[in-house]
Parts: structure tokens; C-alpha cells; sequence
């Protein structure tokens, strides 16, 4: 195949775009007063062989990939604008978009608290929020090859330093590993550490593969790449040494579970990621996908089925369904609980057995992850019915409970106890008091115990 030369679309150039002739002044003017608060990157594969420029702005992936007016509030996008008519300053205007920052939530789910520390060294570019598993920001792969515009980690993008996850020391991490021997997953994940080259990466995972780290069974990396520039595995200089380390990680006996990221079919409909693909999978290295729920994306039951159907019959697995977190441009893509779980069931329901081996629709939460089982009445109270996927601490147990029936909830906020209690039911070592538990904006965390199922009224 011949070589293809990525090349990003940015603020500062996507008007050489050809297609962006066709758009509207306000849609134009969108994309300057958006692309100024959240960060916006495209690329040649992503404008040329995914969106459909006659569907504009309906497309998906231009959704996807491009600002739209919708994802800042009016007061957010008036503010901006105003700037821009009056001729501001940059310096002006980048200071009113960090304020208008600190306003989206750019800390979803206290993820700074997942931050571990060792020899009263702060490990930036580590998070170890459950048992088994670590997630490691190498600090060359903080960027991807375009920008999803729901990314609920848009800070380590948008020059908020302050809130950046990123670290260059291997030497720290594999330090940092062998102090924890019941880790048995190392997750690279950014940004999209698969857009540092193959000879970084290796100097991160190559230790791993040693004798003293039995322990890491897993080696997962977390990636975009396949949707958004699958010539990374086909025609990138590196590509074959890319491949070279996956096919390393699986001879050494290791598991290289590669999570990539889909949102919709057109994203799997190229034959450049069909043979991406089978590269891939001919190292050893077992490919799962997963994706949010996206208003304006993939909000239909049938498009779910679509994507969990191709991806297995490329022999992908499908992993999560996710519910978008409460960040950035969140109120343009959230989708209230109670449909989410009608479309999840939907789909679910519309593939054959070896599709459902996804789970969802999943929340992440300060103590880990929720999944929605149903809706369901007690003693004449309706709920959602929820268990942890995943938490921080194995023994930990909850039981929460929201106030209303109001279908437009788009998360779990205001938790009250369930039933008319006065209190949680926590345990005797918890505080007795009213707390937020959301996709997105916790501040309490709580002991409970892994698997029990926790009762929601509806919101």
C-alpha cells in the first residue's frame, strides 16, 4: 500500500478544507467561537473518507470531529463572540475560555484523586483507582490523531496543565509496579498513546515483559487509532515495528488487549481499517471496542446493533456501552437514563449471542463503575436497578436512591436514601448525609462491597 502523510485540520488551517466552502456563515463562525473554548483537530482520512459532506451538520462524524454551536451554553458562546466582533486580544480571549473552562466540569468523576504517590512523589501521569489495574498517561501520547468533541478528558488538550495527566519516567512506572504486585493490568491510555512512535512505547512496555513483572498479566492500550487514522498500522514509517511489539507482548506469554474506540458503523466501513484490523489480530492481541451513548451520534437502538454485528464479524468484541460524562459539551450529547437503558435493551435484544458479550450502559463514578440493570417498582416507589462493574475497592458496598420519576435524568445526581429512609446504608463507619453520586461530579467516596445491587428512583 502506498504511504499516506497524516495531516490535521486545526483552528488555525481547516479552511483549506474544500468542502468547508459548502458550510453556512453560522456554522463557520461556530466552529471559530467553539474551537476557541474546546479543543478541535480533524485530519485528511477522518474529512475525506468518512463524513458525508451533503449531510452536513447532521453527519456523524462530522459531529464527531467539528464544532457545532449547540456544545457551549448561549451565555458561553455569546461571550466568546463578543470577543471575537470587538477584535479582541488573544491573550483576552484565551483568559475568558479558560474561565468558561473551569465551568464545564474539566475534573469528571475526581479523577485527580486516582493520583497515586510514592516516595512523596506525586505520580502525575498515574491513575490507580481499582485494585488490578493502572493507567499510565505517557506524556508523548497526551494527543490524538483527531479530537472527539465529547472527550471527557478535553483538558489535557486545552493547555489546563494544571489538570494534564502525563509522565515521561518509565523508570517511575515500572518502579511504581513492582511496589504493587496485585496489579495485573497496565492500561496506556492519553490522549492516544498510540500517536508516540513504536520506539517510545517500547522503552514503556519491553520492562514489562521480564520475569520480575509476572504479575502484569494484561497489557491494554487504549486507543482511538483504528477509526482515525488506521494507516498508523499500514503505512506509518513505524508501522511494522508497532506491530513488531504487539506480536513481542503476546509471544512473551502476556495478554495485549487493544480497547478501541468506535462510535459508529461509518467508522468501520473503510477497507483501510478492515485490513488494519487483521494486522492487528495477526500479532496475537485481541481487539474490544467500546463507546458512549451520543445524542446526535448513535442515539438509535438500530445503530447499535449495526456497530456490535460488523464489529464481531471483523472479530472485534464488544465491551462497553458508556454514558457520556458530566464535562465539556456533555448537554449536547447526553441522553436521559431511562432511554438510554430502552436502547441498550433494544440492541441487546437484536444481536445474536455472541454480540452480547457488551455491558452497559455504564457511569463512571467516584467509586467506580455503575451499570444500569432496569427500571423496576418498589413498594410503589419506581427505580433504576444499578451494581457496580467495577470499584475502587473490592469490599465496598452501596445503596443509593434517587428522589423523582423524572424521565429527562441524564445521570445519577442527588442521591437520597431510598424508600423515605433517613439515612444510607453505608455502614456504621460512613457518614450520614445527603451526597451527589453522578456520571460525572462526585465528591464523597463511601465504602460498599463489589457485585451489590444498588436501587435508583428515577430522576
Amino acid at each position: 500500500m502506498q504511504e499516506r502523510k497524516y495531516h490535521a485540520y486545526t483552528l488555525h488551517n481547516y479552511k483549506q478544507i474544500s468542502q468547508i466552502q459548502a458550510l453556512t456563515k453560522d456554522q463557520l463562525e461556530a466552529i471559530e467561537v467553539v474551537g476557541r473554548v474546546l479543543p478541535f483537530k480533524s485530519n485528511n482520512y477522518v474529512v475525506e473518507e468518512l463524513i458525508d459532506w451533503n449531510n452536513i451538520p447532521d453527519d456523524p462524524i462530522f459531529t464527531l470531529t467539528f464544532p457545532r454551536k449547540e456544545m457551549l451554553s448561549k451565555a458561553h458562546y455569546n461571550a466568546i463572540l463578543s470577543l471575537l466582533q470587538a477584535g479582541a486580544d488573544e491573550e483576552t480571549i484565551r483568559n475568558k475560555a479558560q474561565e468558561i473552562r473551569l465551568e464545564l466540569n474539566p475534573n469528571p468523576a475526581n479523577q485527580q484523586h486516582n493520583v497515586p504517590v510514592m516516595d512523596k512523589i506525586k505520580l502525575h501521569g498515574i491513575q490507580h483507582k481499582y485494585r488490578e489495574t493502572v493507567l499510565f498517561f505517557p506524556s508523548q501520547g497526551q494527543t490524538c490523531h483527531a479530537y472527539c468533541t465529547f472527550c471527557f478528558r478535553w483538558p489535557q488538550f486545552s493547555g489546563m496543565n494544571e489538570l494534564k495527566f502525563a509522565m515521561k519516567e518509565a523508570d517511575l512506572l515500572h518502579k511504581y509496579l513492582l511496589k504493587h504486585p496485585k496489579v495485573t493490568d497496565v492500561l496506556f491510555t492519553g490522549g492516544d498513546p498510540l500517536t508516540a512512535t513504536a520506539k517510545i512505547l517500547s522503552a514503556y512496555i519491553e520492562p514489562l515483559l521480564g520475569e520480575e513483572f509476572s504479575h502484569i498479566r494484561n497489557i491494554r492500550i487504549g486507543s482511538k487509532t483504528l477509526a482515525y487514522w488506521p494507516y498508523r498500522f499500514l503505512t506509518d514509517k513505524d508501522a511494522d515495528d508497532l506491530l513488531a511489539l504487539f506480536e513481542k507482548v503476546t509471544k512473551a506469554g502476556k495478554h495485549l488487549a487493544f480497547q478501541a474506540h468506535f462510535n459508529h458503523p461509518i467508522e468501520l466501513s473503510t477497507d483501510v481499517v478492515k485490513q488494519a484490523i487483521r494486522k492487528i489480530k495477526n500479532t496475537g492481541a485481541q481487539i474490544r471496542t467500546q463507546s458512549p451513548l451520543l445524542r446526535h451520534i448513535n442515539n438509535q437502538w438500530e445503530t447499535w446493533a449495526q456497530l456490535w454485528r460488523e464489529q464481531v464479524s471483523l472479530g472485534l468484541i464488544p465491551y462497553y456501552m458508556f454514558i457520556a460524562r458530566d464535562t465539556g459539551a456533555k448537554p449536547f450529547f447526553e441522553v436521559p437514563l431511562k432511554k438510554a437503558w430502552d436502547i441498550y435493551r433494544k440492541a441487546y435484544s437484536n444481536v445474536s449471542g455472541i454480540c452480547r458479550t457488551v455491558r452497559g450502559p455504564s457511569m463512571s463514578a467516584s467509586p467506580g463503575k455503575i451499570q444500569l440493570l432496569g427500571v423496576a417498582e418498589v413498594k410503589g416507589e419506581k427505580v433504576f436497578v444499578c451494581a457496580f462493574s467495577n470499584v475502587g475497592i473490592p469490599i465496598w458496598w452501596i445503596s443509593l436512591s434517587l428522589p423523582n420519576m423524572i424521565p429527562k435524568s441524564h445521570g445519577l445526581i442527588n442521591c437520597n436514601p431510598p424508600l423515605a429512609k433517613k439515612r444510607f446504608s453505608f455502614g456504621n463507619s460512613c457518614p450520614r448525609k445527603k451526597r451527589k453520586l453522578s456520571s460525572g461530579n462526585e465528591r464523597d467516596r463511601y465504602r460498599g462491597r463489589e457485585g451489590r445491587f444498588i436501587t435508583f428512583q428515577q430522576k
